[in-house]
């Protein structure tokens, strides 16, 4: 078991940012992902559609042997994460609350800000994590919805960036937050301009602090692979004309092992 691979998915291919993290944590590991491509994005669909696409998918990983399954989609995990655990013998971890413990560890006084796609802030499934934790400080959510095109274009350094970044995060810098979460799997490769504008604060990348407590829970588990090559397996539903180049940008090196799938329905979620 302990030489079976790790099992990752989004509902796009922003999720590889947390595989390049969990690798970076656990070279060793060799890492199975699913990016369901042709249903993105999730975020848009009812309750119901997210936890069984998300059973599909952690079903097709649990086929392939994977021996962990981590959620880098944020709305399977603020929906689906318990009804996964309860259903899979694997165990599961999602992207909102490590990143959550982490930003109550680092944050002495002062204010939490959040920032995320436009339909992950307004859900309040970031607000609903700290107070399950007992978040004694204010917490801010900021919508930054063209973050995400901005990346998958590769603007990471253009001026128009930078002001339409000057507009997304100056209400929070003048709010004087002391810790700053990144809650979108994009947004790791806006850091740069984000601290630039944000200054001497903390910041949280949520994809960072997964691969932390993966590494933790397999510690615990005794579930490490410590002679695995780290091999890394991509499957996608759907290939759009950009999607190589767009995957290797969060992924941090060139896509190799990948392939197009089609996934097993369910029956119903519940």
């Amino acid at each position: 078991m302990n030489k079976n691979p790790i099992g990752i998915f989004d509902s796009g291919i922003g999720g590889l940012t947390v595989v390049k993290a969990v690798k970076k944590i656990l070279p060793n590991e060799d890492i199975i992902y699913l990016g369901d491509t042709a249903r993105l994005p999730y975020g848009t669909k009812s309750t119901d559609a997210i936890i069984q696409f998300s059973i599909e998918d952690t079903q097709f990983l649990v086929d392939r042997g994977a021996k962990y399954i981590v959620i880098a989609c944020y709305s399977s995990a603020s929906v689906a994460l318990d009804i996964i655990r309860k259903k899979f013998s694997v165990p599961v971890i999602g992207v909102i609350e490590p990143g959550v413990r982490r930003a109550l560890q680092l944050t002495k006084a002062g204010k939490i800000g959040v920032i995320g796609t436009s339909l992950t802030i307004f859900s309040g499934a970031y607000e609903r994590a700290f107070k399950e934790l007992g978040a004694q400080f204010e917490i801010l959510g900021k919508a930054c919805p063209l973050f995400v095109p901005l990346v998958e274009e590769g603007w990471f350094d253009h001026n128009a960036t930078k002001l339409i970044a000057q507009d997304y995060l100056q209400p929070l810098k003048k709010d004087n937050v002391h810790t700053l979460l990144l809650g979108c799997t994009h947004y790791p490769l806006m850091m740069k301009i984000i601290r630039e504008i944000m200054g001497d604060i903390n910041y949280v990348d949520a994809s960072t602090e997964v691969g932390v407590e993966l590494a933790q829970s397999l510690d615990k588990l005794d579930m490490k692979n410590p002679s695995g090559a780290g091999d890394i397996g991509i499957y996608l539903t759907d290939l759009s004309m950009n999607f190589k180049e767009i995957g290797e940008r969060f992924l941090g090196e060139p896509m190799k092992n990948f392939s197009r799938v089609s996934l097993k329905s369910t029956e119903s979620a519940r």
